[in-house]
This record gives C-alpha cells, structure tokens and sequence, in this order.
C-alpha cells in the first residue's frame, strides 16, 4: 500500500506546484479548480473539459485550473464505475416518484448496442443528477481549499523573488536629507 500512497502523493504535490505557478488571481484560479471538479464528476464523457472551460471562461476564472481538475479525476479511472453507480443511484432516488432505488444491476442484461439508443437518457440524467449532488458540495470544499493553497504558494513565490526597486535603497531615517 505504501507504492500507492506514494502515487498519490506525489501526484498531489505536482499538481499543487502547477496551481501555484498559474499567472492569474488565487480567487480565478481556485474559482476555475472548482468547475473543473464538478464537471469531472459528471458522465459527460468527452465534453467535460470542453464544458468546464467554456464555464470557466464565462465566469472569468482559470481555463487552465479548470482542464487541470477535470483530468485530476482521471486518477480516480480504477474506481470510477463504483462511482458512477453511485451517482446513479442517488440520482434515481431524487427524480424517481415515490423515491425508490433503482433495480439491481444485471449483467445478463447489458449489452453496448443500447448505449446508442434513445433509451441512454434514463441512464444518462439520474447519473447527472446524483453527479450534481456529490460533486457540489465537493466544489466549495475544493474552492477554500485551493484558494488557501494557491494564496500561500504565490506569497512565498513573490517572497523569493522580490520586485526589483528603483534607485539605490535607504540608509536609514535620516539618508534622504543632506
């Protein structure tokens, strides 16, 4: 378990120094994480980065923090049909009158071909729906989080590397006067 962990980490402090290095406002940089992060829950497949930079552009934050938090969930691909049935669950729940589970999956049932009917919309909505649930509350964590982390970062970058002055620096209270 220690390789995976070390995966993990490692991915998260290069992750980090890029958010940090961004040239823009923390506000627009953890404002375009935040997007980024709900539309990498959702099963738009194929459009979520293409959505969550339109937005984020729209909202005038980040379009590079946004494609930066979608492709973040790509580490999360070993588990992603767990959380997809989750998302649908949930989903169905809420849109279903009175609120009930959905049927049990049953793998003699599947088949790909029904992935190109009419019939993807009762999938593909209560998926959306349970997506928008999980993944909302996960953005304004998200959003404080990397506001704080993003803040920091750019302060120790800017004290590392001080603005240069002009003319020659003072001696002292009395240097100026002659």
């Amino acid at each position: 378990m220690s390789r995976m962990s070390e995966f993990f980490r490692e991915h998260l402090h290069s992750w980090k120094g890029r958010l940090t290095q961004i040239r823009d406002t923390p506000h627009a940089i953890a404002g375009g994480v935040a997007i980024g992060f709900i539309f990498g829950f959702t099963p738009l497949f194929g459009f979520k980065t293409l959505i969550a930079v339109l937005l984020a552009w729209l909202f005038r934050c980040s379009k590079l923090s946004a494609a930066l938090a979608v492709t973040f969930h790509d580490i999360l691909l070993p588990i992603w049909p767990v959380i997809l049935r989750w998302q649908f669950q949930i989903g169905f729940y809420i849109i279903s009158h009175p609120h009930r589970l959905p049927p049990r999956f049953n793998p003699k049932h599947f088949h790909y071909e029904n992935f190109l009917s009419f019939k993807t919309l009762h999938v593909l909505w209560p998926t959306f729906v349970g997506s928008m649930v999980l993944a909302l509350p996960g953005s304004f964590i998200v959003y404080f989080l990397v506001l704080e982390i993003v803040t920091h970062g750019q302060a120790a970058i800017a004290g590392k590397h001080p603005p240069r002055l002009e003319g020659p620096p003072a001696q002292g209270p009395g240097a100026g006067s002659g």
